[in-house]
């Protein structure tokens, strides 16, 4: 087949020395190439004694957090779960019942609040969509199970626990 310019492509083969054809300089540059590496550093990292930093933008497991008061700050408004492009938060809310404002800092919250960890991205776009700044990614790395129903995470593994100030003054 011919080429659409009819023009001929020219490839000059110049013939190769005697050291180009006994290949030794290049399997000694190759092998000093392998050398070098054996004397460079070691950048991994023996995980259980030593942890590595790190960088401040680090996307962890999730988190919904709590107010001054120890009170739930989700009011299950649903914007965290219209914005996750990988559909992995679901939530159910309900109303505030009397005798519960301690709990909750709003009328309505989320009684049932579930990520799907298998589906989650860790794009963090629910933490930007939070008007409450209830959810944050600032947790540790989201561990290994065997069971896919272990990595759906409820409200018992997602809300931070309550802090309590009269144990810091004792």
């Amino acid at each position: 087949m011919e080429s659409l310019s009819n023009r001929k492509k020219v490839i000059e083969q110049r013939p190769m020395n005697f050291w180009e054809r006994i290949y030794l300089p290049a399997i000694a540059r190759g092998l000093s190439i392998t050398i070098k590496h054996f004397f460079k550093k070691i950048p991994t990292v023996k995980y259980p004694e030593q942890i590595r930093p790190y960088s401040k933008n680090f996307r962890g497991q999730h988190s919904l957090k709590r107010d001054e008061l120890g009170r739930e700050r989700c009011t299950a408004c649903g914007l965290c779960a219209l914005s996750c492009p990988a559909e992995a938060i679901t939530m159910t809310s309900a109303e505030r019942k009397k005798g519960e404002e301690e709990l909750y800092r709003e009328e309505k919250y989320a009684s049932v609040y579930e990520i799907n960890m298998l589906r989650c991205i860790f794009c963090g776009l629910c933490e930007e969509a939070c008007p409450k700044e209830a959810i944050y990614l600032d947790g540790p790395h989201v561990t290994a199970d065997y069971l896919r129903k272990d990595f759906i995470y409820g409200k018992d593994k997602l809300v931070e626990p309550k802090f309590d100030i009269t144990k810091l003054a004792q």
